[in-house]
């Protein structure tokens, strides 16, 4: 390197530009209040023509200064024939910007004019400058360049860029046009209407100033704080506090992420926290509404940027998989989950059909761009990988006994494995890009049923799996129960977060009506306290003794919201009638949450709905086969007409119409327009049967359906899930759910369910308490177990199926006072009775309806 051995005026690092031959570089200096390392190149360096002589000595060097836009000064060593865009251009390669121009004297030095031909005073100073360039951000280009210069100026070694992180938040803050910092922008100002394309503006500035590069070179010094002080200024753009990165401005960022993860993993690479950190940002922004990531860029060309990061994300999740434990780091499956959406957004606008067909994404096609076979090996790679863990799991599962197999869902060790579903859900997710994917999809989860039960059973909230809808012929009741049960928000075990009431016992319908259809959505969520009025007892016996009482009054005949089957009095329809009762819409709202959140607390009411309601809710269509239980008559009349020659059916006289008879007077309704003229025949019959039960099962109460649908979606996490959750269930389970078991009880269940405190298995007195059970009539039995648990109707599982054991406990009080429990507890507290009749008779007593629904205690 040259150096000017006269004395300089100011201290300045000193910079060489090479003879014009050669590309100009920039060699090392240390020291000085401005300096940057490098060894890239300055491109863009032209020579300058000299007039033809016999001999060329080689070129004079000149020596000048250059004042930076952070107010720095340079001193430049250039050859006379350097040409002022070969001086920019290493300034630029310096951390300067590349969009800068050079002052001299008040004017504006031309880029291809020389060194020489500027006619310097010895030691003179130019003046470098951002380019004057028609745009509506002056404040960008000015705050941008003076970001790149400091992080330019820090990579000498000096403490010259502790303030990095303070101007990249300005610089945000700049982004957001309502803020105070954009008082002087002249689009800002007065103009905020279209806020994304102002932010994306200032982000692409930030870009073509150089500044991230300068940022990013910065945090690859050798110097200790000079990295810290850009990974600071780096991870403004990765806060998730509103304040240093407002909302509007974190859509448009994208751009400048991807830079920095492109730029981070060609230097420091991708085992670099920084870049870790930036590229999990990336994949978080990339999925969210509305983000932008170039508005001008092709779906192509938005899958070519991501897919590398999505390949190093699923490299990570394959080693994760294939070791011992199987484990895989929440934050690799969250990038995953977020790649793997923004691949398929832009797949489908790429390809808006649907599925690829199969000659698509060989390998072997030419036609196809790399990135479709690629994102196709990826998803086999996942899907092979996954297949092995199933096998794993599989062989696990068969070491278990059948009794912990039962209780899988206690099973720690399981739990921890459930990170196999949420890869499962992304495949699924990523299958409806690639048909063989869904094939194979589909054959992996059939060749593995038993762990797949087993990770479902074990599964928490999460609305994310009800694709496995698709699949449900493949799981369990358990499974299935538990994959609608997840579609419930999560009750708080906090009682100051549940929702309060206090019952009078008569007036139970209407004050449990107003508790709960005054109450918010978001207030049922929580969970329910629930006290009556002048009674001791509290917490979930009550609570289930209330879901009981109130079921069994809403579905009273007397209410007259529904009818009970003929040929099965627990099963209800909706009532065409209901009308007659003003209130009856918002009773069916009423009825809906009662129903949803008997659902949500796990309680058995005694109660199923018919098939018509039930298909009604999974927004399926009803056949006639449907309508058997609910309205055996026109069943009977519709399959007589579909049996029936063309003769006895013109014999009918029938027309695309029904008459109704309501409050005294008859009405007739079309079937469709114009049913009245349209003849019913053996070519349309069978539409005809269509339309009327359409008609009698849905049209005529359709806003009686309408509100309890909605009553029931109103418990739902996301009420628009009403139709996932019905679908994934068929109405035999949902029969287990809500209604238990309607079986005699199994006293041998009951019994090798029971423990005592005071008492032995083999005393007396517990041997009584059985004889005089077991010479109860069904009911009175029911009777008993709701006194002593506030259970009615078990669940289908029977006595196993209950949250605890049941207990008997022995009391020290006189053979006149009666049993007590504490339904909370599963407790009956059982004096010594001298007798088996005096025993028979004290329990008597308390199986009487009146004395079981409110002789407990808590």
């Amino acid at each position: 390197m040259y150096r000017r051995h006269a004395k300089r005026r100011r201290e300045a690092p000193d910079h060489a530009l090479q003879a014009s031959s050669k590309a100009p570089v920039m060699t090392t200096h240390a020291g000085g209040a401005s300096s940057s390392s490098s060894s890239a190149g300055a491109a863009g360096a032209s020579s300058s023509s000299s007039s033809a002589a016999f001999y060329a000595p080689p070129p004079r060097r000149l020596h000048f200064f250059v004042r930076a836009t952070d107010s720095k000064t340079i001193a430049i060593h250039a050859a006379a024939d350097d040409t002022v865009a070969a001086v920019l251009a290493h300034l630029a390669d310096c951390g300067y910007g590349r969009d800068l121009r050079l002052l001299y004297a008040g004017r504006q030095l031309q880029p291809e004019a020389t060194v020489a031909s500027l006619g310097l005073a010895p030691d003179s100073t130019l003046q470098l400058a951002a380019r004057l360039r028609s745009t509506p951000h002056p404040k960008a280009w000015q705050l941008a360049s003076h970001i790149a210069a400091t992080a330019a100026s820090g990579d000498a070694g000096t403490d010259s860029a502790h303030t990095l992180d303070d101007l990249v938040k300005e610089y945000i803050s700049c982004c957001d046009p309502a803020s105070e910092h954009n008082r002087n922008d002249r689009r800002a100002k007065g103009d905020t209407t279209n806020t994304d394309r102002h932010a994306q503006d200032y982000l692409d500035i930030f870009l073509q100033s150089g500044a991230a590069i300068a940022l990013v070179r910065l945090y690859l010094s050798d110097f200790s704080f000079s990295r810290s002080y850009a990974e600071r200024a780096i991870r403004c753009f990765l806060s998730t506090d509103p304040v240093t990165l407002p909302h509007n401005v974190m859509l448009v960022t994208a751009p400048v992420l991807l830079e920095f993860c492109r730029l981070l993993a060609l230097t420091a690479g991708n085992k670099d926290s920084l870049y870790k950190s930036c590229r999990y940002t990336l994949a978080s922004v990339l999925c969210l509404p509305l983000s932008v990531l170039g508005a001008s860029k092709s779906p192509t060309k938005v899958i070519e940027q991501v897919l590398p990061f999505a390949r190093e994300i699923v490299e990570l999740v394959l080693n994760g998989l294939g070791s011992e434990t199987m484990l895989v780091p929440r934050t690799d499956l969250e990038e995953l989950s977020n790649f793997f959406k923004v691949l398929r957004q832009q797949v489908l606008l790429w390809m808006p059909d649907g599925s690829m067909p199969k000659n698509m994404y060989s390998r072997e096609c030419k036609r196809t761009d790399t990135w479709v076979w690629e994102l196709h090996e990826m998803s086999m790679n996942l899907l092979k990988r996954v297949d092995e863990c199933l096998k794993r799991l599989e062989m696990d599962l068969s070491s278990l006994s059948s009794d912990t197999r039962g209780g899988i869902e206690n099973q720690p060790i399981w739990v921890t494995r459930l990170h196999i579903l949420a890869i499962l859900t992304e495949l699924d997710f990523i299958s409806g890009i690639f048909e063989d994917v869904a094939h194979n999809l589909r054959f992996v989860l059939l060749a593995h049923k038993a762990p797949l039960n087993a990770l479902v059973r074990c599964s928490k909230r999460n609305e994310h799996l009800h694709w496995l809808m698709k699949h449900k012929d493949l799981l369990c009741f358990e499974a299935r129960r538990n994959l609608v049960l997840m579609l419930f928000s999560e009750g708080k075990d906090d009682y100051g977060e549940l929702h309060e009431m206090l019952i009078d016992r008569s007036r139970l319908l209407d004050e449990s009506f107003e508790y709960i259809t005054q109450a918010k959505p978001s207030e049922l969520h929580s969970g329910l306290f629930m006290e009556f009025k002048n009674e001791e007892a509290t917490g979930p016996g009550v609570l289930r003794e209330w879901f009981c009482m109130v079921s069994q009054a809403l579905f009273s005949p007397q209410q007259v919201l529904f009818l009970p089957c003929p040929n099965d009095q627990r099963r209800f329809y909706l009532n065409g009638t209901s009308v007659v009762d003003p209130l009856h819409l918002k009773y069916f709202v009423f009825s809906g949450r009662v129903i949803g959140l008997a659902l949500m607390h796990k309680v058995q009411v005694g109660i199923v709905l018919d098939r018509t309601l039930f298909l009604y809710l999974a927004g399926r269509s009803i056949t006639l086969e449907d309508i058997s239980a609910a309205d055996p008559f026109t069943y009977a009349s519709c399959k007589r007409i579909l049996e029936m020659g063309a003769a006895e059916i013109d014999d009918l006289t029938l027309t695309f119409s029904r008459d109704v008879h309501t409050l005294g007077s008859r009405k007739t309704i079309e079937l469709c327009k114009g049913g009245q003229d349209i003849s019913v025949n053996i070519s349309n019959r069978e539409h005809y049967i269509d339309l009327l039960i359409k008609n009698i099962f849905v049209d005529s109460i359709s806003d009686q359906l309408a509100n309890f649908a909605r009553g029931f979606g109103d418990i739902l996490a996301n009420p628009k899930l009403r139709e996932v959750f019905f679908g994934c269930l068929d109405l035999e389970d949902f029969d287990r759910m809500l209604g238990g078991s309607n079986n005699t009880i199994n006293l041998k269940d009951w019994r090798s369910h029971t423990q005592y405190n005071g008492y032995k298995e083999k005393d007396r007195h517990v041997n009584w308490f059985w004889k005089a059970v077991e010479s109860m009539p069904v009911e009175q039995q029911r009777q008993l177990l709701f006194f002593w648990t506030s259970v009615k109707y078990l669940p289908s599982e029977g006595f196993g199926g209950l949250s605890s054991k049941l207990y008997i406990y022995k009391t020290t009080e006189s053979a006149d006072h009666l049993p007590s429990s504490h339904t909370c507890f599963y407790r009956l507290c059982l004096p010594a009775y001298p007798s088996l009749k005096v025993m028979q008779s004290q329990l008597q007593k308390i199986t009487q309806e009146h004395v079981s629904c409110s002789f407990g205690t808590w």
